[in-house]
């Protein structure tokens, strides 16, 4: 790796998604489960979700980047030079 290069670090937001179940008495109760999301940040690039790449240790919660992440990942851009068109009414 070239040191003169900033190197990219990893982040870790934790999402939930819920359900509502009922009881006996059908009282509604939300039940929620954590869904990890791993993003990787570089200096001067957008961030990239890498959740569906990384394999986590669910018991340690290590990380192992394969080491072919960045011929797997989609093109990022900017939120800025992202387009959007105007679509046509029917």
């Amino acid at each position: 790796m070239d040191p003169a290069k900033p190197k990219c670090r990893l982040a870790e937001i934790i999402q939930y998604s819920c359900k509502e179940e009922y009881d006996a008495d059908g009282v509604p109760t939300p039940r929620c489960w954590p869904v990890p999301r791993i993003f990787r940040l570089c200096p001067g690039r957008p961030a990239v979700e890498v959740t569906r790449y990384v394999n986590v240790d669910m018991k340690t919660g290590e990380i192992d980047i394969p080491s072919t992440l960045n011929h797997q990942l989609p093109k990022a851009k900017p939120w800025r030079d992202v387009k959007r068109y105007a679509s046509k009414e029917v």
